[in-house]
């Protein structure tokens, strides 16, 4: 069941200006200005004192003052508790709620997500899925990467999917380097 938006507002982050969005049941959509699936303008009162977006906000302050790498030293997620009402159907509600599983400081890959979902060829819907994600950073769609390891597909771009991996301590199993040339 789709819930309207009934509050948004403007959250600044390290890697640019997000807008959040809340229902009456909890967070819908963090999205970066500018990113892939971005709702455009929202059908919602600016409300900066909403209980969810103010959640939101005390929450994503603590993951950038190094809640993000101090939780991947101790083994566990981020540090986001807020309510969440994620838009989509239930395949992709379901992956969502896989990929909040994933802790921070480690990362996954399309085709084990799928495994797990009982989807064991569904390695690109679960892909589709995730490049839906309403809620960037709070739902971690930048800690799933390709079989390879490789940095592949992030709405907000590959560069803030680095900066976020880097900020919570993640070792990629594949460095990010061009190609040596023969010369």
């Amino acid at each position: 069941m789709k819930h309207a938006y009934v509050a948004q507002a403007r959250v600044d982050t390290p890697l640019g200006t997000m807008t959040a969005a809340a229902t009456a049941h909890g967070i819908a959509g963090l999205w970066f200005d500018g990113q892939s699936h971005h709702p455009g303008p929202l059908d919602a009162p600016v409300d900066e004192h909403n209980p969810y977006i103010e959640q939101l906000r005390r929450e994503m302050a603590a993951y950038w003052a190094g809640g993000g790498a101090k939780a991947a030293s101790h083994g566990t997620r981020a540090p986001f508790t807020v309510a969440l009402d994620p838009q989509g159907t239930p395949f992709q509600r379901r992956v969502w709620r896989a990929l909040v599983a994933i802790a921070a400081g480690r990362t996954d890959h399309y085709g084990a997500i799928a495994e797990r979902l009982g989807v064991p060829n569904g390695a690109r819907a679960v892909g589709a899925a995730i490049g839906r994600n309403p809620v960037s950073i709070v739902i971690p769609c930048h800690r799933v990467l390709g079989s390879d390891g490789a940095l592949t597909g992030y709405a907000g771009g590959l560069e803030r999917k680095s900066a976020l991996l880097a900020h919570e301590g993640a070792r990629l199993a594949r460095e990010q380097t061009a190609p040596a040339r023969a010369t």
